[in-house]
């Protein structure tokens, strides 16, 4: 009995939910003809793309109610509105999407009154007959498959009229991945120019302040040989230590850009490294990385840099005196986590490098989730796409 009656409430606030976002379009109906004349004088021109991206809201308040109903969800396929004024009055226009919500909204002005409607006697001889909704004896028997049908001629017709053609659909996932690829090409650029900015700095306040002043010294040692040679003597050592400072400055840049240990030792080899040398206990796990096909050199290169920033930040920022990293291979990719057991409260904006990780990984067509609320713990997950 208890299950007829959730049933039967079930469908009846599929229909009453139907029925009011049905007067809802019946109002709507008065918004778009003010729409349509303000378009038409122009001046009102910018209200259309409003009215455009609120009749999408209300189709997406449809789809919520089919799915709740059906358990099947309706996917949306709409062009982005963005962009100048005649950009987004353009792509309003010029989307099926729009076309096909407009479709929907007009009949169900129609249907959804119209269902609710037939419901009501339905309802009225339920509680006269059976005293409350279905029993099981009399009328109630039919009354409650009845009541059903309805609200699933409501699912179904809703359904029919705002699921998106396999085309549109298709097109909708394009424009969707074109504005995604745009956006991480962007993040590249960015990350691309913040790395030789920071190669020419390196450079610049480094190897080349060594070199130059190595050149000087070993200069001042010409012109001293002659009459001093102990003195030239002493410039040449100088000159000499000035070389393997840059030299180690030199080898700090090439490690910036490409880390010879990976070369060397592999990611995990280089991780363990950098685990070792973060001041923090750090555990390294790690699963089916080492000893099987390696990733390509820029995702090896993308996820070392991320384990050693969110180890410096650790070590610096967090409080914390433990840490862990995890290396998986997954069927997409290579995954990294680092956990440190820290104070949390990890920030993008403030200056943690959080951001730049995120670029890195980004222009790789990559993942990144931070989770770090205050208290701790702070967990960094990266995602890698690549062809082992």
């Amino acid at each position: 009995m208890r299950e007829t009656l959730e049933r039967a409430d079930r469908a009846s606030m599929q229909l009453l939910t139907g029925a009011g976002l049905a007067l809802v379009s019946y109002v709507f109906v008065g918004v778009l003809m003010f729409t349509a004349v303000a378009s038409v004088i122009v001046i009102g021109l910018g209200v259309l793309p409003e009215t455009v991206l609120l009749l999408r809201r209300m189709a997406g308040v449809k789809r919520r109610q089919v799915e709740r109903w059906s358990g099947v969800a309706i996917p949306e396929a709409y062009a982005p509105v963005s962009g100048t004024l005649m950009e987004r009055v353009r792509a309003a226009v010029q989307d099926p999407g729009t076309w096909r919500d407009l479709r929907w909204m007009v009949a169900h002005v129609v249907y959804g009154l119209a269902l609710l409607y037939l419901a009501l006697p339905l309802w009225i001889i339920g509680v006269l007959v059976d005293g409350v909704w279905c029993g099981l004896l009399g009328r109630g028997a039919v009354v409650l498959p009845l009541i059903e049908r309805l609200a699933a001629l409501d699912t179904a017709w809703s359904s029919a009229l705002l699921k998106p053609s396999p085309q549109a659909l298709r097109s909708a996932e394009l424009a969707e991945r074109v504005d995604e690829l745009t956006a991480t090409r962007a993040d590249a650029v960015a990350a691309h120019g913040a790395e030789l900015r920071r190669i020419e700095r390196d450079l610049h306040d480094g190897a080349q302040a060594r070199l130059v002043a190595l050149s000087m010294r070993v200069g001042l040692a010409k012109r001293a040989y002659a009459h001093d040679p102990e003195a030239a003597r002493k410039l040449l050592d100088d000159a000499q230590d000035q070389a393997e400072e840059a030299l180690t400055e030199l080898r700090h840049v090439v490690r910036g850009i490409h880390p010879p240990i990976l070369t060397d030792r592999g990611l995990v080899g280089a991780v363990r490294a950098l685990a070792a040398s973060s001041g923090l206990d750090v555990t390294v796990c790690d699963d089916g990385v080492e000893g099987g096909p390696r990733a390509p050199a820029a995702v090896e290169a993308a996820a070392y840099f991320v384990v050693a920033e969110a180890l410096t930040n650790a070590a610096k920022h967090s409080g914390a005196e433990r840490a862990s990293v995890d290396l998986s291979r997954e069927r997409t990719g290579l995954r990294v986590v680092v956990r440190d057991e820290g104070r949390g409260g990890a920030d993008e904006g403030g200056g943690s490098g959080l951001l730049g990780m995120r670029r890195r990984v980004a222009a790789l067509d990559g993942i990144m989730d931070v989770h770090s609320p205050a208290g701790g713990p702070t967990m960094i997950g990266v995602e890698l796409p690549c062809v082992w």
